[in-house]
């Protein structure tokens, strides 16, 4: 299927059309697998980077975190390609970044080359977090909008499992060299990604509003809402123009009107990161050091706390569509708060062996909650003209956010004793269940055109021809 669709479309089964749109997520969403794989893969290479080098602690600690640096800058400028070149380029571009990172990362022979590849590579994981989602989001129709769009998420945790399992094989097979092969094997999904971008549409929203392609954009809406007829999509395609703003008109990002999603994007991002997730997914191992379970910390955190945020994921993915966006926070904050406080609690009291199963608790609501409505719901709540800057600045808070706590927790492990740090966690996520139950709208189901004017940020004005005025 390529871009220029053949109205021909409208007359296969709706089935197959669904089938089509599934297949067009899946590969967007693939983009999340090498997010997943390319932020893991590198735990099982580090000590002998480390060793083989020489490196001194500041040269490792530069070489390890420049991918996520990367990932802070990615996050920040993917928006402009997504909306200047359009979605599906930029998911290409994705790939490339992916695959030229994962090949130099392998043959590098210095430190700041590493870093470079390194840095590479994490650009195309921040830019794929402001275009997988929004593109998902913008060709599924309303009813299957959170399934599809949270197989993201469910991608990037899966690549966190196969880079657990390809280091393990990879490290078991050994030699001296086994560190090059753990790190040039995303060559290969990266390359099968980029390949499979080729076949997918543009997002007919950006055909709309960016390059005003109605026959195009008409001919991917009878793919995504398979159940329509003619007159039905024609009518889709003025709703959308009529929620954007015209052509020619310059639109503002940081105005009152975008006031209320911009909140609320720059909230569940940096909510995300106050949960602690990341810190007890980078640093469980001294978690578990603090409860005298030293030995079995790597099995705690590759596998038991891999295949517990799988499990949990696919159940929020089943939730989602059926139970909302709202509930599933709901659910996740209450999850959060129990398991926090137990930890916190358990550190208090010496009832360490409180601290393995709770951690296991607090995954399972992150993975439910959280992890699986954080991206559908950024790309669900912008207008359509601004919803890659608003992605990007959603993905960029995420990622600030990130890379703060991964930066001072060492810090935070060093002055304050356990139950303060996973107090202060759960403190936070006590906060975040009020901003749930007082501003955080249900978007379950609903068109983006009419999330927008639930959210104030959208003012139709007709203009000649059916081409609105927001």
């Amino acid at each position: 299927m390529s871009e220029d669709t053949p109205t021909r479309v409208s007359a296969d089964a709706p089935s197959s059309r669904g089938m089509r749109v599934f297949f067009w997520s899946l590969t967007a969403a693939l983009a999340g697998f090498l997010f997943g794989f390319d932020t893991v893969v590198i735990s099982g290479a580090e000590q002998t980077i480390q060793r083989l080098w020489g490196l001194s602690a500041g040269l490792h600690g530069l070489a390890m975190g420049s991918a996520l640096y990367g990932t802070v800058l990615g996050a920040l400028i993917g928006g402009w390609p997504a909306d200047r070149l359009g979605r599906r380029p930029t998911l290409l571009a994705v790939g490339i970044l992916y695959f030229v990172s994962a090949v130099w990362s392998a043959l590098a022979t210095g430190v700041y080359s590493f870093s470079l590849a390194r840095f590479i590579g994490g650009l195309g994981v921040g830019i794929a977090t402001v275009a997988a989602p929004m593109y998902i989001a913008e060709i599924s129709p309303p009813a299957r909008r959170g399934r599809l769009a949270g197989m993201f998420q469910f991608n990037i945790v899966f690549g966190i499992l196969a880079a657990f399992l390809s280091n393990a094989l990879i490290g078991w097979w050994g030699g001296e060299s086994a560190w090059r092969w753990m790190l040039g094997v995303e060559a290969v999904p990266a390359l099968l990604y980029t390949m499979l971008c080729l076949g997918i549409p543009e997002s007919p929203r950006w055909l709309l509003v960016r390059r005003g392609d109605r026959q195009r954009a008409l001919a991917v809406l009878r793919w995504v809402e398979p159940e329509g007829g003619a007159e039905q999509w024609k009518a889709r395609v003025e709703e959308i123009l009529a929620a954007s703003a015209a052509p020619g008109r310059k639109e503002r990002f940081w105005s009152r009107r975008l006031a209320r999603p911009i909140l609320l994007a720059f909230l569940i991002a940096m909510f995300n990161q106050l949960s602690g997730i990341n810190a007890v997914l980078y640093f469980a191992p001294r978690i578990f050091e603090w409860t005298g379970l030293a030995r079995q910390a790597a099995l705690l955190q590759s596998v038991g706390i891999g295949l517990t945020n799988l499990i949990f994921t696919l159940v929020g993915l089943w939730l989602i569509d059926r139970a909302g966006r709202r509930t599933l926070l709901y659910l996740g904050s209450v999850g959060y708060i129990l398991s926090l406080g137990m930890v916190a609690l358990g550190f208090v009291t010496g009832r360490y062996e409180w601290v393995p199963p709770f951690i296991f608790l607090f995954i399972a609501a992150h993975a439910v909650g959280q992890g699986a409505v954080i991206w559908v719901f950024i790309a669900e709540i912008f207008p359509n003209r601004q919803r890659a800057e608003g992605q990007a600045l959603g993905s960029f808070t995420h990622w600030f956010f990130a890379a703060l706590l991964t930066s001072v927790f060492p810090r935070m492990a060093e002055s304050l004793p356990p139950a303060g740090i996973f107090g202060f966690f759960c403190l936070m996520m006590i906060l975040q269940l009020l901003w749930v139950k007082w501003m955080v709208p249900e978007t379950k189901g609903v068109p983006l055109e009419e999330i927008q004017k639930r959210l104030g940020s959208v003012r139709e004005t007709p203009s000649p021809g059916g081409l609105g005025d927001a």
